[in-house]
């Protein structure tokens, strides 16, 4: 018999001394400002700035040390000493530039000066800011705007973000597409059809009262690290966790709390998991019925003393097409569902059994539900689950999405979206006496068929990597220089800003870290968390450069050189206060803002509040809604002789398409990211080798070569009929047209691959 070939694994826990020695290394590379140190220890508290590593809440009981591994990584990457100078750009073509990796591009460190791109030199000059704006606004003056695109990544403030949004409307367009579209509109989607409401059910308290939480595709340890705290502490009170997920992530096995010196000192971890499901990808709609009908079972039989199981009294009051659910659930067998999820009964009904025996559970997710052909699927029938015990509107309960960038949530509430009925046109032509477009707009993928068939004629990026982050990534980069005009504000050079139309700008801004000195006094700005809490930020540290300006300076003075003159839209003002727009964002969202600039620094934020945590549903029947799932797999795709299903992953050392290291400390991958992982069972099947270099292959028949060679194979723990790799890097193997049904969210957890041999 062939011997059993190990797996790479990590062999800690989350936390504890590796992640101090992750945050130590980082800092070593990066040589951040003297000041580093001070803004860590203001990280993530009243009155200091909110971190932008991830969306998770800032509490108001907070710990003296409130931030994790990767959010000093992000604040150090951001203080960083090194500076992309204009000299730099002048020893350095664009065509140059893109052989570099993503990491060795952030590592010119801070942009300095506004750049524009000198086709004739193929390369970027300087730029002044008067000069920048003017032919901006010239070139976007000449064109249509409904064929110009607005992006903006997560990052940008509540005041940004409304601006932008306005901008955008007063130009005469709705072509917003953001970073929520390739991440959690599917949650919105969903969500907003079932509960009527398009964010998470779930505030912070919630979780010192809840008796268990499911977690599904969502990896705590990498991409929300301080969320541990809290799950540590539900689990000493007695709360049961049960996660399923494809891979094996260290951070919901086991962790070493870092602010508990006796547990550093000793070693001791808490094990957080009480159970642990290795789903097959695109398996969880088959998982959560089969959750349901252990549910239906248990209530069958009763519990002692006659009581239900099933919360029939909430399901007759608050809820439609119960019975038509129900009938449904009945009627499968456990042999589908056991095929589908990759799971046996027996594992699937013990963690029912934790369901059903949980008076509160809350019910936590990420983009391992959202990001699938059937990802809306995925929610609507985790939202059933939650339903049929009234877990949805009681303490200690809820339906909890956690975000990746810090307000991407939030810039959705104030504006930043492709869909008019979202946004309230009418209170915004009264109060700007225009009217606004009524039209549908472009979301990323709208955005990305319009840049490749031409119909696009200008993109201005808010942040963000476009072109890196998006689906068909190759044809996407081969089609940019059709565009008239390309701008994009930055802190540091990346893959997206190495392709360019014929007018392109490189518009540097500040972090968020750093004082904005336009006008001497300090500017306030606020981001929205994943459980829809508002935070304010400010900026104490020393700008990298004299030349940058704010993100709010910037949309203020492009739209006040594109924009007729409009007395009722003040940007020059707007851009000096921002008090003043938060004054405007609660004119216009008066019931989730009210005495916005009051509450701006209130410890743990202000709740914007959420009708349907109130048991107020505003969906088309003002009830919550069973909805019955068409497909017991989420993948889209069926099964074929040697297609794998891959799973695209972030590592330790990232955040979203921003690449730290070369370090994934937590699966115990070093020093690479062109890798291919795969269990060792699947490697001997397809007659492979460790470490041999293979390609990946797109196994769709749409005529369209997409691949991505020279990946070394690394053993695994992951289910069989499976792979996974790094994002972005991976990026070019999913089709543009491989989405979310309902929401166009791209599918970038099971896409259908093969492997194929280098030659």
């Amino acid at each position: 018999m062939p011997k059993k070939q190990p797996t790479v694994r990590y062999g800690g826990p989350a936390g504890g001394w590796g992640s101090l020695r992750g945050i130590v290394e980082l800092a070593a590379r990066e040589k951040p400002s003297p000041a580093a140190l001070a803004t860590l220890l203001e990280q993530n508290k009243p009155g200091g700035f909110a971190c932008v590593s991830c969306a998770w809440t800032k509490p108001a009981d907070h710990h003296p040390v409130e931030f994790c591994e990767n959010g000093a990584k992000a604040t150090f990457w951001e203080l960083t000493s090194r500076r992309a100078t204009p000299e730099v750009f002048e020893t350095h073509t664009v065509t140059q530039l893109r052989d570099l990796s993503d990491h060795d591009l952030e590592q010119f460190g801070r942009l300095t000066h506004p750049l524009r791109y000198d086709s004739h030199k193929d390369r970027y000059v300087a730029s002044s800011w008067d000069e920048a704006f003017a032919e901006i606004g010239r070139a976007l003056r000449s064109m249509d705007p409904k064929n110009t695109i607005f992006y903006t990544s997560g990052r940008a403030s509540l005041e940004t973000a409304f601006s932008y949004a306005l901008f955008a409307r007063a130009f005469g367009h709705n072509n917003l597409p953001d970073s929520s579209n390739m991440c959690h509109e599917t949650t919105a989607v969903a969500l907003k059809k079932v509960i009527g409401s398009p964010v998470g059910t779930v505030v912070l308290d919630d979780f010192k009262h809840c008796d268990a939480i499911f977690f599904f595709g969502q990896n705590t340890g990498s991409n929300s690290p301080r969320f541990l705290h809290v799950l540590q502490a539900a689990v000493r009170r007695g709360c049961r966790i049960v996660t399923f997920n494809p891979v094996r992530e260290r951070g919901l096995e086991r962790m070493i709390n870092p602010q508990e010196p006796t547990a550093m000192v000793t070693g001791h971890s808490t094990d957080l998991s009480c159970q642990y499901h290795q789903v097959k990808p695109g398996g969880d709609i088959a998982v959560l019925l089969g959750l349901c009908k252990r549910v239906f079972a248990a209530d069958d039989a009763g519990r002692p003393g006659g009581q239900a199981v099933i919360d029939r009294e909430f399901i007759a009051e608050h809820t439609n097409c119960f019975e038509e659910f129900e009938q449904h659930v009945r009627s499968l067998t456990w042999e589908e569902i056991e095929q589908v999820s990759g799971l046996t009964r027996v594992s699937i009904e013990a963690a029912g059994d934790v369901y059903a025996e949980a008076k509160n559970t809350i019910g936590i997710y990420g983009m391992g539900l959202t990001q699938h052909v059937h990802g809306s699927e995925n929610i609507t029938t985790y939202v059933n689950l939650l339903l049929m015990k009234g877990n949805i509107g009681r303490k200690g309960s809820g339906i909890s999405p956690v975000r990746g960038h810090s307000n991407v949530q939030g810039q959705r509430t104030v504006g930043i979206a492709e869909k008019p009925e979202l946004v309230p046109l009418d209170r915004l032509a009264a109060l700007f006496d225009f009217e606004p477009p009524r039209e549908q707009g472009w979301n990323t993928v709208d955005a990305c068929q319009a840049i490749l068939s031409g119909e696009a004629t200008a993109f201005l990026g808010l942040g963000g990597n476009f072109l890196r982050a998006v689906p068909e990534q190759r044809a996407m980069e081969e089609a940019w220089s059709k565009l008239g005009l390309t701008v994009q504000v930055a802190t540091k050079l990346n893959r997206s800003h190495l392709f360019n139309g014929d007018i392109a700008y490189l518009l540097p801004c500040l972090g968020r870290s750093e004082r904005d000195n336009l006008t001497g006094e300090p500017q306030v700005v606020s981001m929205e968390d994943s459980l829809s809490c508002v935070h304010g930020s400010v900026g104490k540290r020393k700008p990298a450069s004299p030349h940058l300006k704010s993100e709010i300076e910037i949309v203020c003075r492009l739209a006040n050189a594109t924009l007729d003159p409009n007395p009722k839209m003040s940007w020059h003002e707007w851009s000096r206060d921002t008090a003043k727009v938060r004054q405007l964002i609660e004119t216009v969202y008066p019931d989730e803002f009210s005495d916005f600039n009051k509450r701006l620094f209130e410890p743990g934020g202000f709740y914007r509040g959420n009708a349907a945590r109130k048991r107020i549903w505003k969906t088309e029947t003002a009830k919550a809604v069973f909805a019955i799932p068409k497909n017991l797999s989420a993948t889209g795709f069926s099964g074929a002789v040697d297609r794998m299903v891959l799973v695209t992953l972030r590592s330790n050392d990232q955040f979203n398409t921003t690449v730290y290291g070369l370090s994934d400390r937590l699966r115990g991958i070093e020093g690479k990211r062109d890798v291919v992982l795969i269990n060792p069972r699947e490697i001997e099947r397809l007659n492979l080798r460790p470490g041999e270099r293979v390609s990946l292959v797109t196994d769709v028949n749409d005529r369209t070569d997409r691949r991505v060679a020279h990946l070394e194979i690394v053993p695994f723990d992951l289910p069989d009929g499976c792979v996974a790799g790094y994002y972005p890097e991976l990026n070019p193997l999913v089709p543009l047209s491989h989405h979310d049904q309902s929401s166009k969210t791209p599918a970038y957890k099971s896409v259908p691959v093969r492997i194929e041999r280098q030659v």
